[in-house]
């Protein structure tokens, strides 16, 4: 099994209250062949929200609240579902601040983007899947 971020699925999850489909993606979701889950939905995390960041070894919001407990306690209990379904690869959103894989703002809320994997990211690989995001999988 193959788990997906959410957002890439159909499921309008992001921040601002949209996807970022993937028809290859999809195809497998309804297939049976990925399962999609969101660190951040897991925990009822209302959209649209405040965007979030990571800002060195913390995640904040926009107005500088600290999100790193409540980020941590998500990715957690989203390697849950990995764990229970067996998923031995993911496909996850660059750029989310939950699934930060390989590509995230640069904390300041400039747009600038550096390379970084972040909380559920680093979780999945420390267990032994292999994680890529949706930018690299299809390569």
């Amino acid at each position: 099994m193959i788990l997906v971020s959410a957002c890439l699925a159909w499921l309008n999850c992001r921040f601002d209250w949209w996807s970022c489909s993937n028809q290859k993606i999809i195809d497998m979701v309804k297939s049976w062949q990925a399962i999609p889950v969101c660190p951040e939905l897991l925990w009822w995390l209302y959209t649209p929200r405040m965007p979030c960041e990571r800002r060195w070894d913390r995640i904040v919001s926009r107005t500088w609240e600290d999100m790193t407990e409540q980020y941590l306690n998500w990715a957690l209990e989203a390697f849950e579902v990995a764990k229970e379904r067996w998923c031995k690869r993911a496909i996850l959103k660059s750029k989310s601040p939950s699934c930060w894989c390989g590509l995230i703002f640069d904390g300041l809320f400039s747009w600038r983007l550096t390379r970084w994997d972040w909380i559920f990211t680093q979780i999945l690989k420390e267990n032994g899947i292999k994680v890529e995001n949706e930018l690299n999988f299809w390569q």
